[in-house]
């Protein structure tokens, strides 16, 4: 086949022939860019350390360390051409260097390779992510307390598989989605302590023969200590697997609550009301009020998800040491990254202004037969029944309740001794569901006074 058919194979984009298909499926400054910040700061360390061991002369280090400062300076304020043809940040900054400060600049790269350059930026960056996700998350864990405290005693249907179960608080719900965002917390923090080792120093592969100071580059980045093998210094990205990783669950979790905050601002449950800066209208119905943000959140799940896989499939079957495969690692961080943290700003918000509609709630909590377990576990405590009997006597009782179309605490006493001539006046007392949710007092129960209690663990926890 010619070269010229090839090429219309190929079509206009890639007319210019097989340099231009290497040329973009090689180059990365397209989304690597945003490592600028990260990459000039691993420079400045190594150029220092390079001087402080006498590798390079002050006065090279100097030019190096005012040369960058200026390509940051341009890159933030926007005057940077970034080329293709330089393919990465890397060789970007290093360009624009030499055209600044000429010679000196050539000597910023002894005793590195862009294998250790490339990891080091890539771990601050995500070092950075989760510095955001950190303050994010403890943002919203806040925003949950502030809610929780509120409704810490307000009655709430309680769900399992999406039916009334039993009666809990608005508080207890709260609650529940602080102790996942903790978690997650918990998970960004360790994650950090483990990432925070530098690769800067490990070269290519195998290190290098010059007398460099790992320990001074890794100070001077903020890592608690050098990578311990080259090898894996510059082939490692379980850093960024286990952010990706960890991001996945985040979302999760934010999903499930968007999920509720989707049903309960629907007309038909109306348990909350969503801010108008969080919600939208409708084009063609007047009284709609749509819960976008929300539903926005649900959806992100599948990109943070999806860039977690993509990464690990790119790193299941690549050999020691570092492969060009890599470069497929920062879109998806990046890209994972942002919406995370996005998706967190916006939960936070919905969080903060959302309004519980406490009537509603205590409607929906005393429907469906919510304290039925309540009248099993009262005939078992009052007539020492065996819970399986009791279990028996309590369907009995809410087939009955259903054949009259009221709840049980709607039943005569006459009824229930129909069914059980034990029965006293005193089961009426357990049968309200603020009865129900005041005795639920085993630790992490949904009783007011725990719900209270851990709402000061938490804030004092958090120092909130």
């Amino acid at each position: 086949m010619s070269n010229k058919s090839s090429n219309q194979m190929w079509g206009g984009r890639f007319a210019a022939g097989p340099d231009a298909i290497m040329e973009a499926i090689n180059a990365s400054i397209g989304f690597d860019q945003r490592l600028a910040a990260q990459d000039i700061a691993g420079s400045q360390a190594h150029a220092a350390m390079l001087a402080a061991q006498d590798i390079i002369s002050d006065s090279d280090a100097d030019a190096i360390r005012k040369g960058l400062f200026t390509v940051l300076s341009e890159i933030q304020g926007g005057e940077f051409q970034f080329s293709t043809a330089l393919e990465d940040i890397h060789m970007n900054v290093e360009a624009r260097l030499k055209e600044i400060i000429g010679e000196p600049a050539g000597r910023l790269h002894t005793a590195r390779s862009r294998n250790d350059q490339v990891a080091t930026d890539v771990r601050l960056w995500v070092r950075d992510q989760l510095d955001a996700a950190d303050q994010a998350l403890t943002s919203l864990i806040s925003g949950l307390l502030t809610q929780a405290e509120a409704g810490a005693g307000w009655v709430m249907p309680g769900f399992t598989h999406l039916q009334t179960a039993q009666p809990v608080t608005w508080g207890h719900h709260m609650m529940a989605y602080v102790e996942m965002f903790s978690r997650d917390l918990g998970r960004v923090r360790d994650a950090r302590a483990r990432m925070n080792e530098c690769p800067l120093g490990a070269a290519a592969l195998a290190g290098t023969s010059f007398p460099i100071d790992r320990d001074y580059t890794a100070q001077a980045l903020g890592f608690d200590r050098p990578m311990a093998n080259s090898l894996d210094a510059v082939s490692d990205r379980d850093f960024a697997l286990e952010f990706l990783s960890l991001a996945s669950i985040c979302a999760m979790h934010l999903s499930r609550f968007a999920e509720e905050l989707v049903i309960w601002s629907s007309a038909q449950f109306r348990f909350v009301s969503l801010s108008d800066r969080f919600s939208t209208g409708s084009s063609i119905m007047p009284q709609k009020k749509n819960p976008d943000a929300a539903e926005l959140i649900r959806a992100k799940v599948g990109r943070i998800f999806g860039a977690h896989v993509a990464l690990m499939m790119v790193m299941k079957g690549l050999p020691l040491a570092y492969s060009k495969d890599m470069q497929e690692d920062k879109e998806q961080v990046f890209d994972a990254a942002d919406h995370l943290i996005l998706a967190l700003a916006a939960m936070d918000g919905m969080v903060r202004d959302m309004q519980a509609n406490q009537e509603a709630l205590a409607a929906a909590a005393g429907s469906g037969f919510s304290t039925a377990t309540d009248l099993a576990d009262w005939l078992v405590r009052t007539l020492n029944m065996p819970f399986r009997d009791a279990h028996h006597v309590t369907g009995a009782l809410v087939a009955l309740a259903e054949k009259r179309s009221c709840d049980l605490p709607e039943l005569s006493l006459a009824d229930m001794q129909s069914v059980h001539s034990a029965i006293t006046e005193d089961v009426f007392s357990v049968l309200g569901v603020e009865n129900s949710v005041a005795s639920r007092v085993s630790f992490g129960g949904t009783a007011p006074e725990q719900v209270r209690a851990q709402i000061a663990n938490w804030k004092g926890r958090l120092a909130i």
